[in-house]
């Protein structure tokens, strides 16, 4: 399991923003974060991956990553993180994104992984600047995968893909979880997609965690602080 007990993120944008969140991520769930522009979802995500400075505990399967004075530097920590637009890297084609983040390069194992992501034949030798939106992140997926990792964070995978491509990219990511006992935190804007994927839904507003539950609950529930902000009942 992870756990994120009062974590905190601090952000140099147009002015400080302090975020401030608790929630669990039972094995084989995803939580979805949801809420708007700047309220700090990436930065959670950045900050349990050690990217961003950040007080406060996180500890997955009883190991803590951060925290107190045995905090697990960054590099050591298992992460499967997908940032927007993929991030992959430029030089390295499809199966080279993805073997590179192999502890020991497996060319069938990554192969599986791209097989996996309904990406097959030519296009594996392909350079990231000549794969569209959607190939870019499957294999950002597979890469992330390929590391075996305790803990799964997508931020927003599916914003630069067009609707058709986006539904393929979550049924894939869908079957994605059957097969992970990883937890995984999607950061969303689409509520189909957190519909699609999540086990539960936090929205998180201003820097603070203002609404969570089951994902179902929360997204089907008219009163709900987040359906209220959707239909500018409330303010963001």
């Amino acid at each position: 399991m992870i756990r994120a007990d009062g974590l905190t993120v601090s952000l140099t944008r147009a002015g400080p923003l302090a975020v401030e969140a608790a929630f669990s991520v039972p094995p084989g769930q995803t939580l979805a974060l949801v809420g708007p522009s700047g309220a700090g979802k990436s930065s959670i995500l950045k900050a349990i991956a050690g990217l961003v400075p950040a007080t406060g505990d996180v500890a997955v399967d009883g190991q803590r990553w951060h925290g107190g004075t045995h905090g697990m530097p960054a590099w050591q920590r298992r992460v499967g993180l997908v940032l927007q637009g993929g991030a992959l890297f430029p030089h390295l084609d499809a199966l080279g994104n993805v073997m590179i983040a192999q502890g020991s390069p497996d060319r069938d194992a990554a192969l599986a992984l791209l097989v996996a992501m309904q990406m097959d034949g030519p296009v594996l030798g392909r350079h990231p600047a000549g794969l569209s939106g959607g190939e870019q992140m499957r294999v950002a997926l597979a890469r992330a995968l390929a590391r075996a990792p305790d803990v799964l964070l997508l931020d927003e995978p599916f914003a630069a893909v067009d609707p058709p491509v986006r539904r393929a990219l979550i049924a894939a990511v869908a079957n994605v979880r059957r097969q992970s006992a990883a937890p995984m935190i999607i950061v969303t804007h689409d509520l189909a997609e957190a519909a699609g994927i999540a086990d539960s839904c936090a929205f998180i507003n201003q820097g603070r965690i203002v609404e969570q539950g089951p994902a179902g609950a929360v997204l089907a529930d008219p009163a709900s602080r987040l359906n209220r902000w959707l239909s500018g009942q409330i303010a963001p």
